[in-house]
């Protein structure tokens, strides 16, 4: 099941996309006592959320409840790939912002967390990366959404503009405060076709974002690995936040299509 979404300016949480929860998926969940409303962060780690750096509690408290948005601004200090059997793999995730075939160094970058609601009554956090590599005219740019599977109490990370490739996070407070996110199982959705994807033809992600008080920046470093091919992409680098009032969510954050399926 998916719904479309609408293509111009601003969506206001309360109106477009209600508070009020409906939808299959929803409905399912209520009949189990169970919520599709509330931070996705928070409710995931529990009392580990206390145990994060209070910068990064700020970073991923971004909520409808919170009623602001974290803006990062920042510079991917290297952006690198595999080998170049990785290319062709790297430009089919390009065509829907779920991976981006660039290398290169001090790589201006920005990331938008918005909280919404959506078609489905589930409260959402987006994490839009724009990546403007120096030489290419056109800016990179990775789409994700994430929501909390209220059965498992485990967040789905929706991958690209259409939220095709549905995947498990898992995540660690560290001893420092930082989070780590490991990717599990990846399941792929559109329409009828619905498969787990063989992961001999993806990567395990495996991202640590923490904040050094030393510097006032928050640092991230990702990797995605084939258990086989072994290294396909991965980036570092450094981003400051602003974090604004959020009355509406902006549309070109959205993705195109809401998928309703975990």
């Amino acid at each position: 099941m998916s719904h479309d979404a609408p293509t111009a300016g601003c969506v206001r949480a309360p109106a477009r996309f209600s508070r009020r929860p409906g939808g299959a998926v929803t409905e399912a969940s209520e009949q189990l006592g169970l919520s599709t409303v509330g931070p996705v962060f928070p409710r995931a780690l529990g009392d580990g959320f206390e145990r994060l750096h209070p910068m990064m509690q700020r970073r991923f408290g971004v909520s409808l409840d919170a009623r602001y948005a974290c803006i990062g601004r920042g510079v991917m200090t290297r952006v690198r790939r595999g080998p170049w059997w990785t290319v062709p793999f790297l430009q089919v995730g390009r065509l829907r912002n779920i991976l981006i075939p660039d290398v290169g160094s001090d790589v201006p970058f920005t990331i938008e967390n918005h909280a919404y609601l959506d078609p489905f009554g589930r409260e959402t956090v987006t994490f839009v990366r724009e990546y403007r590599v120096p030489g290419r005219r056109r800016v990179s740019r990775f789409d994700a959404t994430m929501v909390i599977d209220p059965r498992r109490g485990t967040v789905v990370d929706y991958l690209g503009t259409h939220q095709h490739l549905a995947v498990d996070l898992g995540l660690t407070v560290e001893p420092d405060g930082s989070l780590l996110l490991r990717s599990g199982t990846q399941r792929f959705r559109e329409g009828w076709i619905d498969f787990r994807f063989p992961m001999l033809f993806s990567g395990y992600a495996e991202l640590r974002e923490g904040f050094d008080e030393d510097s006032g920046v928050y640092r991230v470093k990702l990797e995605v690995r084939n258990r086989v091919f072994g290294f396909l992409f991965g980036y570092e680098g450094w981003f400051t936040c602003e974090f604004p009032e959020a009355p509406a969510v902006p549309r070109h954050v959205l993705p195109k299509r809401h998928e309703s399926r975990y």
